[in-house]
């Protein structure tokens, strides 16, 4: 099962990497780069509709605006401090810094030019992003009106002299900065106009009556026109637009007495970070980029000319709902039937099976029917939760103060940790609290990663356990677009296990004696380990080692190492890794047996999978399955308090290792396969007919979870070879298309 690359790979001597040199590794920082810029092609994707690809520009843009804010911040961060530690790689910080900005200016270039291609596109279908200068007159009056009404009493003006210091100007904020001759003296003075928060980033001129046609001019190119207006008596000599990314990372005080205090804190230092990146206008005249370079503090190296729109992820503004055609076809997420069957009462639907619910194919609506059940139903007594990332109109959070002021015992985990979420978490931890809630933050320096629901039920004399285990936040929104596995369960030994969690996190009480449930920091690491080892121990037996796994990142060095052993071994590895790989796949003697592809495409894949096959070639009966919150990350592993979840229901397992899995491992339309070079080739589709899209399969065939009718099918060993007899496959699939029974077979590659 060895991968096959072509083109720059086969040139590239790789002889020299083995488990002895750094160069087995790829470095964490360029390989997000490396994710990033397949997001950016997606907006470059012609076989998406045109405003999805301006919503994969505008996420793109908005992925490296946090990674300056908070991985580049934290390099410089190094720099400053002297720190000379090396990468696994074996960069220091300062030369990973290097490589970055060659790399990330490239990522911005692309941005830039994948826009002027968008934005003529958008023009011919009826979007019409115009210059101030372009306009004519019916739009000129237009747009006078509404700087006079809407935008001139937001604006600022600010002289810069003695009398006037340089003002503050916040995170992902961006300006003018003028230079003006006075009339009379022709005295120079320097102003800013900064750009106000909470203003449409594109001036709306004109809509028609069915709202597919749009007229609208960039903010800054309005302020640019009308800033002379400001200082009549004045002349404008030059400008330029600016705009500046902070450090946003915090550093939390393992010594504060006062945790919640402490975050409010943080959170207003945060708003003041220093520059890490600052975008100028490449036609700024020189003084002005002096006088801003030396103003914001900015060094050389944090600093970057523009050509072209900055805050392109602001286009999400553009995105026009009257325009479906030029959007995704819309689909309807399932809920779970079984539910259905039983009236919509959870508790009996999961007391009769477990249910296996995967998001967004199916409806986050179940689990917050789940919770708004437990809050209203008298017979529960308890409630248990953990919140990690939670949306701003939180149902989850509603029905949790629902049950407190019903009198129910309500315990919210609520982890004030979670990067640029802190302030929503403090607002619903206060909000919580009043209503009667015992809420608490977890451990000061582990982050709570886990997503776990615990409710208790009062059936007759007994206290009976309903659990909630998932990959994703609790977060109604994210879950539209997120790929997420979440298991419903009554098994007492997850109940009783998911208690000593919580008594874990609430008492810092170690878990003792875990029935079925693997939890970071204490034994997940060890228990991944574990299996690793006995598949080389299978394959040194002449057994099939088999191993297959899905996750967003890989980076922890002991966990690579592990996978290299494996592939000397001869285990068999395929890893769906969407986002930071760091192992390098298909080097002889090395990682010969290791293949790793990445997935990017309508929905982002979240869910954490892993299957060991436990001595045979996988998919088979007996392998070792498990879904996690966890990725295989030194901070997941070691920092955080993570689930690694064994799934024993045969309905479920089939659900995730031949059906979830194999369709991922199968995929074609979104996948991206690693080369030995580091670099991600887009795997071909234009000599295929009816390529594979798990996306797609996912949308189209119906929902069978929680009915004991989870497809069977003897998947492909090698999903290669499915690739490879992929019209054998298209038949087989297509002859059981209207099969609705038990054993029909999941397509290898796809149905329509």
């Amino acid at each position: 099962m060895k991968p096959h690359y072509k083109g720059d790979d086969m040139a590239k001597d790789f002889s020299s990497v083995d488990l002895k040199t750094e160069k087995r590794f790829f470095n964490r920082e360029l390989s997000w780069l490396k994710f990033n810029s397949r997001v950016l092609e997606e907006a470059q994707n012609t076989d998406y509709p045109l405003l999805e690809r301006v919503r994969f520009l505008s996420i793109s843009a908005s992925n490296l605006d946090e990674f300056f804010m908070v991985r580049v911040a934290g390099l410089r961060g190094q720099v400053r401090a002297g720190i000379t530690a090396k990468s696994i790689d074996g960069r220091t910080p300062q030369r990973q810094l290097e490589k970055i900005r060659t790399r990330a200016e490239k990522l911005m270039i692309t941005q830039l030019e994948c826009w002027d291609k968008l934005q003529v596109k958008l023009y011919k279908n009826g979007t019409k992003v115009k210059k101030v200068t372009d306009l004519p007159t019916a739009e000129m009056e237009t747009l006078a009106r509404k700087y006079e009404n809407d935008i001139m009493p937001m604006l600022t003006p600010i002289a810069l002299d003695p009398a006037h210091s340089f003002p503050f100007i916040h995170n992902l904020g961006f300006g003018l900065v003028l230079k003006l001759l006075s009339k009379k003296t022709k005295a120079s003075m320097k102003a800013l106009l900064p750009v106000p928060a909470n203003v449409p980033r594109f001036v709306q001129l004109s809509r028609s009556s069915n709202g597919r046609s749009q007229t609208y001019v960039a903010l800054e190119d309005v302020m640019l026109h009308y800033a002379a207006k400001f200082f009549p008596d004045h002349e404008l000599d030059g400008a330029g637009l600016f705009r500046l990314t902070r450090d946003s990372d915090i550093e939390v005080d393992e010594k504060a007495e006062d945790l919640v205090l402490h975050f409010e804190s943080l959170i207003k230092k945060r708003r003041r970070g220093r520059v890490i990146r600052l975008r100028l206008e490449r036609s700024i005249p020189q003084d002005l980029r002096d006088f801003l370079v030396e103003s914001f503090g900015a060094a050389e190296e944090e600093t970057f000319d523009i050509d072209g729109m900055m805050g392109l992820s602001g286009l999400s503004e553009l995105i026009n709902n009257n325009r479906p055609e030029l959007l995704f076809s819309p689909f309807t997420a399932r809920f779970p039937e079984r539910i259905r069957e039983h009236d919509g009462d959870c508790f009996s639907a999961i007391s009769q099976k477990d249910i296996l619910v995967h998001h967004p194919y199916e409806e986050f609506d179940v689990v917050v029917q789940f919770l708004q059940q437990a809050a209203l139903d008298p017979n529960v007594v308890a409630i248990k939760q953990t919140l990690y990332r939670v949306s701003d109109d939180s149902p989850i959070v509603k029905a949790l103060i629902e049950a407190a002021e019903r009198g129910k015992n309500v315990t919210a985990l609520v982890e004030l940790k979670a990067r640029f979420d802190e302030e929503t978490n403090l607002r619903w931890a206060q909000d919580l609290e009043r209503a009667g809630a015992h809420v608490v933050y977890g451990f000061i320096d582990f982050k709570t990663h886990a997503k776990v629901s615990l409710v208790l039920r009062r059936e007759g004399r007994m206290l009976r356990s309903y659990t909630h285990l998932g990959t994703g936040n609790y977060h109604a929104q994210n879950a539209k677009i997120y790929t997420d596995l979440a298991l419903f369960t009554a098994d007492k030994a997850f109940g009783r296990d998911i208690g000593q969690l919580f008594n874990y996190v609430t008492s810092y009480s170690p878990p003792q004696n875990l029935e079925k449930l693997v939890i970071a920091p204490t034994g997940l690491r060890g228990k991944l380990m574990e299996h690793i080892n006995e598949e080389i121990a299978h394959a040194r037996a002449g057994r099939a080692g088999h191993i297959w796994a899905k996750m967003n990142a890989l980076v922890d060095r002991d966990i690579i190492d592990a996978l290299y052993r494996a592939s000397q071994a001869g285990v068999q590895i395929d890893l769906i890794v969407r986002g930071i790989c760091c192992l390098r796949p298909g080097i002889e003697g090395l990682s010969s047996n290791i293949r790793v592809k990445s997935i990017v495409g309508r929905f982002l894949e979240h869910a954490r999978i892993v299957c060991f096959g436990g001595g045979d070639a996988l998919p088979n009966k007996d392998a070792h399955i498990y879904f996690s919150s966890a990725d295989w990350m030194p901070r997941n592993l070691n920092r955080r308090v993570e689930t690694l979840i064994p799934v024993d229901n045969a309905t479920v397992r089939r659900q995730i290792m031949n059906q979830i899995m194999v369709a991922n491992l199968s995929d074609e339309t979104n996948s991206w396969d690693l080369a030995p070079s580091g670099k991600y080739i887009r795997r071909k589709t234009d000599n295929v007919d009816d390529p594979f899209s798990a996306h797609k399969y996912f949308m189209d065939n119906p929902s069978l979870s929680g009915r004991g009718k989870s497809l069977k099918y003897d998947s492909p060993k090698d999903p290669d070879q499915a690739r490879a007899n992929s019209n054998t496959a298209r038949q087989r699939a297509k002859a059981k298309s209207n099969d609705n029974s038990p054993d029909k077979p999941a397509p290898q590659r796809g149905t329509k």
